[in-house]
């Protein structure tokens, strides 16, 4: 098959239960040329005979298997290495696209050689796919941005401001510049990697909302919201000691004021998910 513009890569591991409300988002793209690449980490769930239903029936939908699970790093290494395009956005598999997603960000990107990432905004889901908090992140980082300018601002936001990486497209070869994603980052995977490629080219935030980033019981975020405060400190800190990003004293001593207040509501937001589910479960039992 010739070459598609964007590789939509999506790792899973025992994702059966929202992994085809998924592929859909993908597939139900306004932008046709595109390939979509799913890695199923030796799930012992039903996510690879979900996966392989699609690709026998959408030629753009290619399934790969790993022999054994390996780390979620390695996992999203191998699947971004088994893309073809490039442009790469890479989707959790409990995570949503809106259906002109690829076509706002691939535009800019082919357009302007210059720009390293193109972002947009993200909806947050609970488990039902309800919109929890609506057209969430970028704040102050609309249009285009130097790596400077985004690092003062992550910085200063004490979170990521950017999201997770089903609302980021960037460029496949600036991804193995800088080595891809990095097994220490585990739970920051997504901003570490985006200052990295930053360092290659400009950002570009996007006004719209065109994916939906799902906050539910057992996912990586919820269950480990004080290791992701951790990690998260320590990079704003290794940012502010970067002379490439040229962060000032005041933006890391607003950044340190504000991180507690990032950790609440991410705190916050999983409460509401889990209050959510309960409430369906309960409606269901009735």
């Amino acid at each position: 098959m010739p070459l598609a513009s964007v590789s939509v890569c999506i790792p899973v591991y025992n994702g059966e239960r929202f992994l085809a409300e998924t592929i859909r988002s993908v597939l139900d793209q306004t932008y046709r040329d595109f390939e979509l690449v799913i890695l199923d980490n030796a799930s012992t769930d039903e996510s690879g005979a979900i996966a392989r239903s699609f690709a026998e029936r959408d030629s753009r939908v290619r399934v790969e298997r790993n022999h054994t699970t390996v780390s979620q790093p390695d996992n999203w290494n191998r699947v971004v290495q088994l893309s073809r395009a490039p442009l790469v956005k890479v989707v959790c598999a409990d995570d949503l696209l809106h259906p002109r997603c690829l076509e706002f960000q691939v535009a800019p990107m082919e357009a302007d050689p210059g720009l390293a990432l193109v972002a947009a905004r993200r909806h947050m889901i609970d488990e039902q796919s309800r919109v929890i908090v609506p057209r969430r992140g970028l704040g102050g980082l609309t249009g285009v941005r130097t790596g400077v300018e985004v690092a003062r601002r992550v910085v200063r936001n004490g979170s990521n401001p950017i999201g997770e990486s089903n609302n980021v497209l960037f460029r496949r070869d600036d991804f193995f510049a800088v080595g891809g994603w990095r097994a220490d980052r585990t739970y920051i995977m997504d901003l570490d990697l985006w200052l990295r490629l930053l360092q290659y080219g400009e950002f570009l935030g996007l006004p719209e909302t065109l994916a939906a980033f799902r906050i539910g019981r057992g996912t990586v975020s919820s269950e480990n919201a004080e290791a992701i405060y951790e990690q998260q400190r320590m990079l704003l800190e290794e940012i502010g000691e970067s002379p490439f990003f040229q962060v000032r004293g005041v933006d890391l001593a607003v950044g340190r004021l504000l991180a507690p207040a990032g950790r609440s509501r991410r705190r916050a937001l999983y409460a509401i998910s889990k209050l959510a589910a309960r409430r369906t479960e309960g409606d269901d039992a009735a």
